[in-house]
């Protein structure tokens, strides 16, 4: 693997852009501040009235703020490699910046929340149509766990060979695994594309 080289010679870690996306209230904030190693940069709001109708607030009645632009926290795996994490708003009316930020991104976390599976098919189908490889995180919250990888595989209709990982969003233990799980398929799937050596 290769560095980038710093003004003082020494080699630079490689910048690895991570999505962290996925519908509205599924966890995305919350996952990006579980494991980021610096104090994450967050753009919530409180929702206000002008968003009822707007936004569905079915399932997660509760939730009383919302990102507006974007989440962004750090990982560093050893002084060759950088994580960077960057959480989509999860609102309709804001994916319009998904375009920009994935630009640059390895891969991409799809956070699913299995009460409100729905929310999720938008994701799965952006990183799909643009060849973003991706893993799904089911946020398992309060430990609930309702439904079988295999039912969950099924409704979200993935492709056998898109890694599906159980998590709580607010644990960093469980973040980092999913994460892992990324970077397993990222390094598969290069492996797989990587031209044979010439003998």
């Amino acid at each position: 693997m290769d560095c980038a080289t710093s003004d003082n010679g020494e080699a630079a870690p490689l910048a690895v852009k991570i999505l962290v996306a996925g519908g509205f209230g599924v966890g995305k904030t919350t996952l990006v501040g579980a494991v980021s190693e610096v104090a994450p940069l967050r753009t919530e709001e409180y929702l206000t009235h002008a968003s009822v109708g707007v936004d569905d607030l079915e399932g997660v009645s509760g939730k009383s703020t919302t990102t507006v632009a974007l989440d962004f926290g750090r990982i560093t795996i050893n002084s060759e490699i950088v994580l960077y994490l960057f959480g989509t708003p999860g609102q309709e009316r804001f994916w319009f910046m998904w375009n920009d930020l994935v630009n640059g991104a390895m891969g991409a976390v799809v956070l699913v929340d299995t009460r409100r599976l729905d929310v999720s098919f938008a994701s799965i189908d952006f990183f799909e149509s643009r060849g973003v490889p991706f893993v799904v995180g089911v946020n398992c919250f309060h430990g609930i766990k309702d439904r079988t990888e295999e039912e969950i595989r099924k409704a979200l209709d993935l492709d056998p060979q898109v890694p599906l990982v159980l998590c709580d969003a607010r644990d960093r233990t469980a973040g980092r695994d999913v994460l892992l799980a990324l970077i397993d398929h990222l390094m598969a799937a290069r492996s797989r594309t990587a031209p044979d050596p010439v003998s």
